[in-house]
């Protein structure tokens, strides 16, 4: 099934949501057999995906290194007060094997949960993990030359950065900034046979899904990845990983698409390798520490690469938004990632205002007291930005303007969408003062009309002279935090 130009991708903690479920029917579900009202409840949200997050069978190697860091346990506590260790049934980047978990209904119930989705008309992300695999995973036995491998001088070196398995001593996995993962182990990237076997199973992944969210991506470039592991990798290949693996998968599922957790600024260059999104980390820290100039900054990038970007305000690696941003900023910042090109991603947990972090070990999450002003807001935001003008419009960054006694248009953000007929013009005060500007529209046909400027997510109208409009602009005036969505009429 193609894709939507810009698509909204909500992520689900796959374990937590299934317990949820569980909890709440009073008996044991899958994948295979969710009630059909939970499907129509994702639907309603008007997103074009989902991601299940952590469906891949999980290692028991893994939990019990889990089990034994006290400072993991420390945080599963602090996320979960009544924590057990039944609780951790590992990380869902541990992958013991890309076969869906017995547990939440095996390959069979992926299947059916993905033609319960695709009724819908939704797609499905999954998960690959192309840097490390669990200490337990077949290929450490069958064919440890796809690893990074040391000698049992490095074992009795440095323990906490490898293993023993077997006759062979092989490097936990690591991103070269910080200790390695003790659960994982460290693959190859340069090895002919790993890159192999990666295909193979990307192209299994592909097979049971419309797209894939690749971890840590840019660790397989071939700089960052000779610059982490030096001589244990061996020789650089003539190749970069990704320009090897994209296409053959392609070959088979072309509609499949991949998205890369990016960091460091390698967006550009995973995007040449073959990537359809990006994460933009960029963006998120910016709206989370910085100003409306450097977020007007950012969005001046050319449109052919900000298209290629996945904006978002939480995701399971970062912080959750209701603790990270004041209510007032972050609806603000929730308008500004959803109107932008690019796509979208939204955390099961976002909308209602969670505010814990959930490890990705853990299989239950701490009940949480529902934010329902929040839940309203970002349902209408949804509905509202899930039309054809946003998925295929064009759009248009606004200049804005104030005057010498009065820089608060500074703080201003604004762009338009136009599809055919429609317009749209979002404005948003991305500042914690009142602020007043003058937006320059892009559009040379206004005069000869009143325009009524309906704003759908707070019920305002105003009715505005085109020619004023084409002369002057517009002017807004907008408290703190916050933001007109107005669709022209």
């Amino acid at each position: 099934m193609p894709w939507h130009k810009r698509p909204i991708i909500y992520e689900i903690n796959t374990w937590v949501w299934l317990a949820e479920l569980r909890a709440r029917y009073h008996r044991s579900l899958t994948l295979g057999d969710v009630p059909k009202a939970e499907w129509d409840e994702l639907a309603a949200l008007n997103v074009d995906a989902v991601w299940f997050m952590g469906v891949w069978q999980r290692s028991p190697a893994g939990v019990a290194v889990a089990n034994d860091n006290a400072e993991l346990q420390a945080e599963f506590h602090r996320a979960l007060p009544d924590y057990t260790l039944a609780d951790n049934v590992g990380s869902a980047y541990c992958i013991r094997d890309y076969v869906v978990a017995s547990e939440l209904g095996g390959p069979e119930g992926l299947a059916r949960a993905r033609q319960e989705l695709a009724r819908r008309g939704l797609r499905l992300l999954l998960d690959f993990v192309p840097n490390h695999v669990a200490p337990d995973h077949a290929w450490v036995k069958t064919h440890p030359e796809y690893f990074i491998r040391g000698t049992s001088q490095d074992l009795e070196r440095a323990p906490q950065e490898f293993i023993a398995a077997g006759e062979n001593v092989i490097a936990n996995g690591r991103d070269p900034y910080f200790p390695p993962w003790r659960d994982v182990v460290q693959l190859n990237a340069f090895d002919p046979g790993l890159r192999a076997a990666a295909i193979e199973t990307a192209t299994s992944i592909a097979s049971q899904c419309d797209g894939m969210r690749c971890d840590m991506a840019m660790l397989l470039l071939n700089d960052i990845f000779a610059k982490t592991w030096g001589e244990r990798a061996g020789a650089k290949p003539e190749t970069e990983y990704w320009r090897e693996l994209i296409p053959a998968v392609k070959q088979k599922f072309p509609d499949v698409i991949f998205m890369a957790e990016a960091y460091w600024d390698l967006e550009y260059d995973l995007m040449q390798n073959g990537f359809d999104y990006c994460y933009d980390k960029r963006l998120y820290d910016r709206l989370k520490q910085e100003d409306a100039a450097s977020v007007r900054g950012h969005l001046l990038a050319g449109l052919d690469y900000q298209d290629k970007l996945v904006r978002f305000i939480e995701n399971h690696d970062e912080p959750r938004a209701a603790a990270t941003f004041a209510p007032e900023q972050q609806r603000a910042a929730a308008v500004v990632i959803t109107t932008v090109p690019g796509a979208k991603l939204i955390y099961d947990g976002q909308l209602s205002g969670r505010k814990i972090k959930l490890p990705v070990f853990l299989r239950r999450r701490a009940p949480e007291a529902k934010d329902y002003e929040l839940d309203s807001f970002y349902h209408a935001l949804l509905k509202h930005v899930h039309a054809d003008l946003f998925h295929d419009g064009e759009w248009h960054m606004c200049e804005c303007t104030g005057w010498s006694d009065n820089a608060s248009f500074q703080n201003l953000l604004a762009w338009t969408w136009r599809k055919e007929n429609e317009r749209a013009l979002i404005v948003i005060n991305y500042s914690a003062r009142r602020s007043q500007g003058m937006v320059q529209l892009p559009w040379d046909d206004l005069h000869g009309n009143i325009w009524r400027l309906s704003d759908s997510l707070n019920g305002d109208v105003f009715l505005r002279d085109g020619e004023r409009l084409s002369a002057s602009g517009l002017f807004v005036d907008l408290d703190a935090w916050r933001y007109h969505v107005l669709a022209f009429g």
